[in-house]
């Protein structure tokens, strides 16, 4: 009783503000109108970390109606009209051949967890249309992204069973490389590529997720791998939080080239707001954020943008976006610098909508594709906290076993691959 009366007060709060506010700024009262009709949908949020790292997972000692340490709860998300969150299930790269699966399994928990906690204000979503059956319920949609694929630890069993659990993107590195694939750091020269972008093993696992209907994050890996990725996917792919290099050059970022491949792919770039990839300093402002908006529309059109914050996973935020709650001010600032009402609804939630019905729509194409099986060579992945179970060890080549046992899945690849080109 206490907590609904306490969600009570923070709503007629947000109606006193937002009262005060549309009076003073005839933009907002518009933006607002526009946030009631079509959901807004972030594409990272990392919540569910700060609920490991501030409560180890403990959601009995928390109440998001009231705790105001983070840059999310309960009443700043009413405030900020999310209408649908990809939360990032993320561990650090430091889990790496160690416990990453489990810790990744658990941070997965924690987001149902959260949506059987507080089911008045989230509903947990694995589909386009589980976002507008939210929205229509006045909830904010709870969808699930995985941060890093060393957190499938090389194993396509466990990107299924991820899948299963409901993720819904996977991220296909952090900030360290995985067996399969580079991450966006050896664009800055700090270490040479390990993998020319993807192996034949990061292959199988695009693929993989086109069977699935996974969608593919492209934050946080190298350009080879965005080009690579680009070309072979037959789903259109995001970046979940990431902004543009040319109005900040930040590697995070997304080349113009880039951009119009994902045009042409029909995906999305997810605006992220962290002050370091805005404007490559320290402060930044709405109007910062809002050149990376426009210089995006410039390139790619209005159809490949989305809003991806990184609320909770970054230290710095623009001034005047400084939590969930301030997310409509940014919609209020592209409508007064002349963006149509279909030009803000489709970066609200329209584009993601596209996206992950299109997605969706590969995946029931590829229904009668067996899923892949074809493991990665035992030599790529063995550490001494790896056992070898199911190899062949008296085969004194591991990897031309493995070449041999997929072929048919790589020549299916370089026939996709060469009708893509042609």
């Amino acid at each position: 009783m206490v907590s609904r009366d306490l969600t009570k007060a923070a709503f007629i709060v947000f109606w006193v503000k937002c009262f005060v506010s549309c009076a003073e700024d005839p933009h907002l009262t518009r933006a607002l109108k526009l946030m009631s009709e079509t959901p807004l949908i972030d594409g990272h949020n990392d919540l569910p970390w700060q609920m490991r790292l501030r409560f180890n997972n403990q959601l009995s000692k928390v109440d998001l109606n009231t705790f105001n340490g983070t840059h999310t709860n309960i009443p700043k998300i009413k405030e900020g009209r999310l209408g649908a969150q990809f939360w990032s299930a993320f561990v650090h790269c430091d889990t790496q051949n160690k416990d990453a699966v489990r810790q990744t399994l658990e941070q997965i928990d924690v987001i149902h967890r959260m949506c059987q906690k507080y089911p008045e204000v989230f509903m947990f979503a694995s589909s386009s249309q589980d976002i507008l059956d939210a929205f229509r319920q006045n909830k904010t949609a709870s969808l699930i992204g995985v941060e890093g694929g060393h957190s499938i630890d090389s194993s396509l069993g466990t990107l299924r069973t991820m899948y299963q659990l409901g993720v819904r993107y996977l991220t296909l590195t952090h900030s360290c490389n995985t067996p399969w694939a580079d991450n966006w750091l050896m664009d800055t020269g700090s270490e040479p590529s390990q993998h020319d972008g993807l192996t034949p093993f990061g292959k199988q696992v695009i693929h993989e997720m086109n069977r699935l209907g996974m969608l593919i994050d492209l934050a946080h890996v190298t350009v080879r791998v965005m080009e690579k990725v680009l070309e072979m996917s037959q789903a259109p792919v995001i970046f979940s939080h990431s902004s543009a290099y040319s109005i900040c050059n930040n590697k995070r970022n997304v080349p113009d080239h880039i951009l119009i491949k994902v045009k042409e792919k029909r995906g999305i770039v997810m605006v992220n707001f962290y002050n370091d990839y805005v404007t490559c300093s320290h402060t930044a402002n709405i109007s910062d954020v809002a050149d990376h908006f426009d210089h995006i529309k410039k390139i790619g059109g209005a159809e490949i943008i989305g809003f991806g914050g990184d609320y909770d996973g970054v230290t710095r935020l623009p001034e005047g976006l400084e939590d969930v709650s301030k997310v409509p001010n940014i919609v209020a600032e592209l409508l007064r610098r002349g963006w149509t009402d279909p030009e803000v609804k489709a970066a609200l939630g329209e584009n993601l909508l596209r996206v992950l019905k299109e997605a969706e729509l590969v995946r029931d194409s590829l229904s009668s594709r067996a899923p892949d099986d074809v493991p990665i060579p035992y030599e790529q992945v063995e550490t001494p906290c790896r056992t070898s179970y199911g190899y062949d060890m008296d085969v004194p080549n591991q990897a031309a076993l493995h070449l041999l046992n997929a072929v048919p899945l790589l020549l299916m690849v370089f026939v996709q691959d060469f009708i893509t080109l042609t």
